[in-house]
């Protein structure tokens, strides 16, 4: 154990977080997500039983989301539904990432096969136990900024 880092941190995950640069991409996916197949020559962290929000808190505990660009984080869109509509994970999760910082315009739902698109150049995929379909984000690693030298 150590002093100040979520336990749900595991050695695997942290490392897997702490080597990944800035704009690099780590997905949080659900129990359901096609990880192996998206995620061919990629790593693959996962935590079985471990629900979404829990992953992301302990994520964002961590892990310093990118300001740089418009969006830092994506979401699947549910399929079938209107542009704006959030499942009730989805809520949550921007509930949560809402805490660290996260700006609502910032986070963007993206349709399906796109958001496997995004994956396949992610850096890493962490499959959570989640069992609510449709519980896939994208997170962007920023920096941990220090104002420039004169």
């Amino acid at each position: 154990m150590l002093k100040g880092i979520d336990p749900l941190l595991s050695p695997e995950l942290l490392k897997l977080l702490a080597e990944m640069g800035h704009d690099d991409a780590v997905v949080l996916a659900d129990a359901h997500f096609t990880a192996m197949s998206l995620g061919a020559g990629k790593p693959v962290v996962r935590l079985p039983g471990v629900g979404m929000l829990r992953t992301l808190e302990a994520v964002l505990s961590v892990l310093p989301l990118a300001e740089d660009v418009p969006h830092p984080v994506a979401y699947m869109q549910v399929a079938g539904t209107e542009p704006g509509y959030r499942s009730a994970l989805q809520r949550e999760s921007l509930s949560v990432l809402a805490r660290h910082g996260l700006r609502e315009e910032q986070a963007e739902a993206v349709e399906r096969y796109a958001f496997y698109e995004r994956v396949q150049r992610a850096y890493a995929i962490v499959v959570t136990g989640e069992l609510e379909p449709w519980g896939n984000f994208l997170l962007r690693k920023g920096v941990l900024g220090r104002p420039l030298r004169p």
